[in-house]
């Protein structure tokens, strides 16, 4: 099973630390950094599914990075709770107004933690863990490893596989060959950014034969989207 993938963003070590062994505890893959600057290197190597994010940050504040971020096309979508000591009313509607998906002020339990991040990840609809994701008439199930058009069974490879829970867990996003690299294949495996593009001619292939090959779109200079709105 896809662990759900978060971004810790969090200046104070032993707060980190422990934000990391909480995460890592109630099964997510966690990726954890001191400043904004390291966030945004992440992010380029590897997209993520949840950003949890220190208000107060040296340098750029998470505040301001989440705004920035918020106005990007790409990031757009990127679920961001905000993390402070902040408990005041107006601060609370201001991360809100940033853009931010949730806030939660310290200190806090970490089943309070685990539960707001699940239910943001859930709202957002990036929970793993779903044996069926439905997108229009396409339906695949993880748990009997089946990709249907209907009523229509496609014959997939496993990695064809994959890569078609990734594209309909996060449909109309640009992704490059890089983050697809990191997402379907893992990021501890080394493997040619050609190999995506042999992967896409296979997968829409199997597609074209349903007329549904253009679901999967070259962005000429980034990479694919996969979207069922021409």
């Amino acid at each position: 099973m896809n662990k759900n993938s978060i971004l810790v963003v969090e200046d104070e070590d032993a707060i980190r630390g422990m934000l990391t062994v909480v995460l890592e505890q109630a099964g997510f893959e966690t990726m954890a950094v001191a400043s904004v600057a390291d966030a945004q290197k992440t992010l380029e190597k590897s997209m993520v599914d949840l950003i949890l994010l220190d208000w107060m940050l040296p340098g750029i504040s998470g505040a301001e990075w989440a705004r920035r971020l918020k106005k990007e096309g790409l990031y757009r979508e990127l679920p961001i709770i905000l993390l402070t000591a902040r408990g005041e009313e107006e601060d609370k509607v201001k991360g809100l107004e940033i853009g931010a998906d949730d806030y939660i002020t310290k200190p806090f339990s970490p089943k309070e933690l685990v539960a707001r991040i699940r239910a943001v990840l859930r709202r957002s609809g990036k929970m793993q863990g779903l044996t069926q994701i439905t997108l229009g008439d396409m339906m695949l199930d993880t748990e009997q490893h089946r990709l249907a058009i209907g009523e229509k069974q496609l014959e997939v490879s496993p990695t064809e596989f994959r890569l078609m829970q990734f594209f309909m867990t996060h449909p109309d996003k640009v992704y490059s060959r890089t983050q697809l690299l990191d997402q379907v294949w893992g990021r501890s495996v080394y493997i040619e950014e050609r190999t995506v593009d042999v992967h896409i001619r296979r997968l829409r292939k199997i597609l074209a034969e349903y007329g549904r090959e253009d679901l999967v779109q070259t962005v000429r200079g980034f990479g694919y989207r996969f979207s069922l709105i021409d």
